[in-house]
């Protein structure tokens, strides 16, 4: 882990003051998504006495299990956005999803509002035009080859131009949602259905992606903070139908590869501004790095982090957008997790065998409470540390394969 121009002495002009909760001088966070990711940061912003709203679709999402208070509402809903915004007055927006009336953030960031890490990169970052043009066509970083496509004719001409295999993605999506490879031209109608029902905001424009053949793939998790830019160690990963499996820290990369990775990270991170953690995700081909996408939050890939350092991703996240400083982190050793995906149309979900799987040294389980499954859905995560990233993998195999499920 590296930190830029890190300065060791902190204006008095810009000392950070925190109050206390449920009183008229508490600061306040509203987190725009509740889930897993959103749970972690509330609790680390509530260890600095933070008071903290949760936002999300559904009632009783995981960080509204942990939040002062929480609404239940589509945030796409730009004006019920706002009117909770304006009942509640946070110092911080925090954004965890990419589904949000980003107009109305940018209005509210006009009118004084902090929107973490900015309202711009938030814009930017909920569809893969925003941040895509901005990296390629703006910042000149390398991408695979691309094409937008809002109607099917052009959807079809892109594919041909693009040729196959290539990968195909809703321009605002998540956890793979709609994502699909097209493999042959015969493929196109299933990826383009694929792709109109499973966006986040419904049917609309794709980018069709050139086929990349990379070694691995990384997150390189990047903190924008008051002492400057910190890079965690990178992040590998596997995923299935784009959406994360497993991952693994440190992932094994050459100097050269980790140096350009960086300066990725650093141009998309500067470019996009604001404080808080970024997660890049960039494919390596040797000693190339492509530039793939970037989160303006805490990444699913970084819930590694949980047991591979002194401060998680979250942690990080807390204290960049509270303006405090991160001097070091402490890196415990090679480290891995694996998610616990269910599958099954219920609200009564059991996990058996917790004790069996916490009795082997440095193997740790989270449960994310989700009330409900549609389909599947990623209900936790077994984290395990050990002497090599090997190591580790098998480690959170073996835990998981300990594991019972019951689905009622």
């Amino acid at each position: 882990m590296t930190c830029s121009s890190f300065k060791d002495v902190i204006s008095l002009n810009n000392m950070v003051k925190i109050g206390t909760p449920l009183t008229k001088v508490a600061k306040k966070a509203l987190l725009c998504g509740s889930g897993e990711l959103g749970k972690e940061v509330a609790i680390e912003l509530q260890r600095y006495g933070v008071e903290v709203i949760a936002l999300d679709r559904y009632e009783n999402a995981p960080a509204m299990q942990v939040a002062h208070r929480s609404y239940v509402l589509s945030m796409l809903d730009g004006a019920r956005l706002r009117e909770i915004i304006e009942k509640e007055k946070p110092d911080m927006i925090i954004p965890e999803v990419e589904a949000i009336a980003t107009p109305t953030l940018v209005q509210l960031e006009k009118e004084g509002y902090n929107v973490i890490p900015t309202a711009n990169a938030t814009f930017l970052t909920m569809n893969r035009k925003g941040i895509r043009q901005l990296a390629h066509e703006k910042l000149g970083l390398p991408t695979s080859n691309y094409r937008f496509a809002a109607t099917r004719e052009e959807f079809d001409a892109a594919i041909k131009e693009i040729g196959t295999p290539c990968v195909v993605k809703p321009i605002m999506s998540s956890s793979g949602h709609g994502q699909s490879v097209c493999k042959t031209p015969a493929d196109a109608d299933a990826s383009w259905k694929i792709a109109q029902e499973g966006g986040r905001a419904g049917g609309g424009e794709v980018i069709v992606e050139g086929f990349v053949k990379f070694d691995y793939e990384i997150t390189l998790l990047t903190v924008r903070h008051s002492g400057g830019t910190t890079f965690l160690n990178p992040i590998g990963h596997h995923q299935v139908d784009g959406d994360y499996r497993e991952s693994w820290q440190a992932q094994p990369m050459s100097d050269k590869a980790l140096a350009q990775a960086q300066d990725i990270a650093k141009k998309i991170t500067d470019a996009l501004g604001g404080y808080g953690i970024f997660g890049v995700e960039m494919f390596i081909c040797g000693d190339n790095v492509l530039f793939s996408e970037v989160s303006p939050r805490p990444h699913d890939t970084g819930m590694v982090t949980m047991i591979s350092q002194d401060l998680s991703e979250f942690a990080l996240h807390a204290r960049a957008v509270l303006g405090l400083p991160i001097p070091k982190i402490n890196f415990f050793g090679p480290s891995a997790s694996k998610a616990i995906v269910v599958e099954g149309d219920t609200t009564m979900i059991e996990f058996e065998n917790v004790d069996e799987i916490l009795s082997e040294p440095d193997v740790q389980v989270r449960f994310f409470g989700k009330p409900f499954i549609k389909g599947h859905r990623r209900m936790g995560v077994i984290l395990a540390r050990a002497e090599s990233v090997e190591k580790a993998l098998e480690k959170v195999e073996r835990a998981y394969a300990k594991l019972k499920v019951k689905v009622y």
